[in-house]
């Protein structure tokens, strides 16, 4: 069995979905319950990652733990804690959602430490480890959904930097073939991706304004960009997230290093294929902005 924490969030939704078709037997988690997050044959347990000892019934009789590491919450939670009761659980495997900023923010609290923190209690385990390093979601694009919807309107800073941003389906195809690794009934030419990190990117950069004719592509209607000045891009994302978390975010977006513009190459030689482009996403997920 396979446990899939965050199961109803973008990555984990998906991964639920790609596992189930695949057979493989599955319980969803997450901190809050909907049935029409998780196929109807998956079963969907309540679980709080920040009480790691009311885990231990949810892990109980699985092999494998897909463990998502925790985004804006993560500095609440004790991933040593959390993977002990995995370990005394019978869990044998685990594959973690990582950040890209572990790499190419290591001094920031919000996008390097905390991961990081994930990462060593991960690696120092004891148990079978893989870990994945993905850079900005297609996803966050959900931010602008309502003024799509409303107005045909983009707002964001930054217009013309590109980042390779990714399909969360994408990672969770690369997840569910580190969970399935060494399952001979899985279809994973790759048997071995213990103690791999793997940094997943989408298949080139794109910028906000790009996205913006993305979507109005898959709507069939034209989409108005407006560009957003970095305060007031700020002054937006302070009601959303901590002003740490918000101030290099904005960094990113706005200055990224080299790194952060590097376009790995890890998705098409484990996928067998190229990542996604925003366009697929956009098409994919259009109703969301209709």
């Amino acid at each position: 069995m396979i446990v899939v924490t965050g199961a109803t969030g973008n990555v984990g939704s998906s991964l639920v979905r790609i596992l189930a078709a695949a057979g493989a037997r599955t319980t969803a988690t997450s901190r809050n319950i909907s049935a029409a997050d998780v196929p109807d044959h998956v079963p969907h347990r309540r679980a709080d990652l920040a009480d790691p000892h009311a885990l231990r019934a949810v892990f109980d009789g699985a092999e494998a733990l897909f463990l998502q590491n925790g985004g804006p919450s993560a500095h609440l939670l004790n991933p040593r804690d959390i993977l002990d009761v995995a370990e005394a659980a019978g869990i044998r495997r685990v594959v973690l959602l990582s950040s890209q900023g572990v790499a190419t923010r290591p001094d920031s609290q919000s996008h390097g430490a905390v991961a990081l923190a994930f990462e060593d209690a991960v690696r120092q385990s004891g148990l079978a480890w893989t870990i994945l390093r993905p850079s900005g979601f297609h996803s966050n694009a959900y931010a602008w959904a309502e003024s799509v919807r409303t107005h045909r309107t983009v707002a964001a800073p930054f217009a013309d930097v590109a980042l390779p941003h990714i399909d969360p389906d994408d990672i969770a195809e690369v997840a569910a073939l580190a969970l399935r690794a060494g399952d001979h009934d899985g279809h994973d030419d790759h048997d071995d991706h213990d103690g791999r990190i793997y940094e997943l990117t989408g298949p080139s950069a794109t910028t906000p304004r790009r996205q913006a004719e993305a979507l109005a592509d898959a709507l069939g209607e034209p989409v108005r960009f407006v560009e957003l000045t970095r305060d007031e891009a700020r002054a937006h994302l302070l009601r959303l997230m901590p002003e740490a978390v918000a101030d290099t975010t904005l960094s990113i977006l706005g200055d990224p290093t080299p790194a952060e513009r590097r376009i790995s190459p890890d998705v098409e030689r484990l996928l067998g294929r190229a990542p996604r482009t925003f366009a697929d996403w956009a098409q994919r997920y259009v109703a969301a902005f209709r």
